[in-house]
């Protein structure tokens, strides 16, 4: 008999879909939270050392705490059959063990999941035949959870992900696995296509809703976006970070869960070294937590008064980024600042006078105004009335 204890997110039941493929009615499949991991496991080493048995134990995409990590590793050495299966960084540690096999990346360069490390694995232990929707289904996992659908256009995984959060574990398993077992290429049927048109809108009037709430704070040396959600986390971080370049990372807060979520677009941030200050872990660009008390004072107390980020204008056709002869901008406290060009660099003029900073580049400027004076790109005709008021003043210094 085998025993899965997996994640409850995509990558996490991807694995018990796969090991199901595999495996059929031989195997126990049971999700866990991060934070559940570690009792599920202890239960069934205390079974396991109640009465002698030749079951397997896999445990993927989750790490265990110290003290239950030292019992697997005696479990282990008295013959107990176990394999960890992981592709989180900060969980590395365990390949000092015989019986895990943690890798961020694939032989070939792919960035790893725990669900395609677990099929390979089962391919390699010949306890599965690689078909195509397999390969294709696997794949999807992959590209979402480690974000390269979005490099590479894949929304057919991001799709999958919003399926996965649609209808329960238990009608998602039993889709997929007829999907998978009746053979073809990996498609989502006529319903499911029109459900995912649906929920495309709508996540699409909560990622504006969310926008309107974000707030900006420096936590140690990052400048960080933080906003209160419990849905969509990674579509969401994803629209906030883009529409928000200058910020490091996104913490996107889930109360009612306790959890905290990190994600970045920057390849100079890794979210899982800020992510493990608070005893949480994961990728470089995507990371968590739980809501500590530590967490709970930096990241809710303290952004708690501020007022939420002004987004930039976004149907302007005169007040333009980029503009060499500049592109104005506005602070909280009313200020206009405009970002324009002078003698091949970019300046901020603040009440018609050139500040000393200068930049190389209109997005070093912008960045910069952005971080400093939480900044937004004002509106057409707010920037015409601000043309006029100039010319006024102007013609009123000549005469």
């Amino acid at each position: 008999m085998y025993h899965i204890y997996t994640h409850n997110d995509l990558d996490g039941v991807g694995c018990g879909i796969v090991a199901k493929y595999a495996f059929g009615t031989d195997i126990d499949v049971r999700y866990n939270s991060v934070g559940g991991i570690s009792q599920q496991v202890e239960r069934y080493l205390d079974r396991a050392e109640e009465k002698e048995n030749n079951d397997v134990l896999l445990i993927t995409d989750l790490s265990v705490s110290e003290e239950v990590e030292e019992r697997l590793q005696k479990y282990a050495a008295q013959g107990g059959q176990v394999r960890l299966i992981d592709h989180h960084k900060t969980a590395l540690h365990y390949n000092t063990y015989p019986w895990a096999s943690v890798h961020v990346e694939h032989r070939d360069g792919r960035p790893a999941s725990a669900t395609s490390l677990l099929y390979d694995f089962l391919i390699r232990q010949k306890l599965v035949e690689p078909v195509q929707a397999l390969d294709d289904f696997v794949e999807l996992v992959r590209l979402y959870d480690t974000w390269e659908w979005e490099t590479e256009g894949k929304q057919q995984a991001k799709r999958l992900n919003d399926l996965f959060y649609m209808i329960s574990i238990d009608e998602f398993e039993e889709k997929m696995l007829g999907r998978l077992h009746a053979g073809g290429p990996f498609a989502f049927d006529e319903f499911e296509e029109k459900l995912l048109n649906l929920e495309e809108d709508k996540i699409e009037r909560y990622i504006r809703r969310k926008n309107r709430e974000l707030v900006q704070i420096f936590i140690g040396k990052e400048c960080v976006g933080v906003v209160h959600a419990e849905s969509y986390h990674s579509e969401l971080a994803s629209a906030l970070g883009k529409e928000n370049p200058h910020l490091d990372y996104i913490a996107i807060l889930n109360m009612g869960g306790r959890k905290m979520s990190l994600r970045t677009i920057h390849d100079d941030i890794d979210v899982s070294e800020i992510a493990g200050r608070y005893g949480g872990g994961g990728h470089a660009k995507a990371s968590g937590c739980t809501l500590t008390e530590e967490v709970y004072r930096s990241y809710v107390a303290e952004t708690y008064p501020l007022e939420p980020l002004r987004p930039d204008a976004f149907r302007n056709r005169y007040n333009v980024k980029g503009t060499p002869s500049g592109s104005l901008y506005e602070t909280h406290d009313g200020t206009k600042v405009l970002v324009r060009m002078e003698e091949e660099e970019w300046v901020t003029e603040w009440s018609g006078k050139a500040a000393a900073d200068r930049f190389g580049s209109f997005a070093e400027a912008e960045r910069y105004l952005k971080r400093k004076h939480k900044a937004w790109l004002v509106r057409d005709d707010i920037y015409v009335r601000w043309l006029r008021e100039e010319v006024s003043r102007y013609k009123g210094a000549e005469s």
